[in-house]
């Protein structure tokens, strides 16, 4: 089975761990919305960049690389590549950590336009938002994986 959460198997075994309330995804985010700022950082970080260097060495989660592939962002021009790696460049010198986006709910063009206005929020602003869109991506590999 596909890991729901990048590179952090806590979050599940945390979640298994507790009594189910009977959602799975309310029960995995409340071990998110629980977890220490430290852990939730760490889990922000454990995502690639859109269109970065784990895609280039196809060394993206199959999730990831899926995901990706279907906003387009396995087919970039070289432009559209040089405005994704300047974009994601700034937004980890402003924040310290990837910018995060369900890709499968956007497109190429969604996505940019997200990345220079998310550029605009302050840091907590933009935990909290790539939180919830860490959220809509394991939403939608548990609908994947029924």
């Amino acid at each position: 089975m596909t890991a729901l959460f990048e590179h952090s198997p806590w979050i599940e075994a945390r979640a298994d761990a507790q009594p189910s309330s009977g959602n799975r995804h309310a029960d995995l985010m409340a071990v998110v919305h629980a977890a220490t700022p430290e852990e939730q950082l760490a889990l922000i970080r454990a995502h690639p960049e859109l269109a970065g260097k784990a895609a280039i060495d196809r060394t993206l989660t199959a999730a990831s690389a899926a995901e990706q592939a279907s906003a387009g962002l396995d087919r970039l021009t070289e432009e559209e590549f040089a405005r994704f790696h300047a974009l994601n460049a700034a937004y980890r010198e402003k924040f310290g950590f990837p910018f995060i986006i369900c890709v499968r709910l956007t497109d190429k063009a969604g996505i940019l336009a997200a990345m220079e206005a998310r550029l605009a929020n302050d840091r907590d602003t933009e935990i909290a938002t790539a939180i919830a869109q860490i959220g809509e991506i394991v939403r939608l590999r548990l609908e994947d994986a029924r």
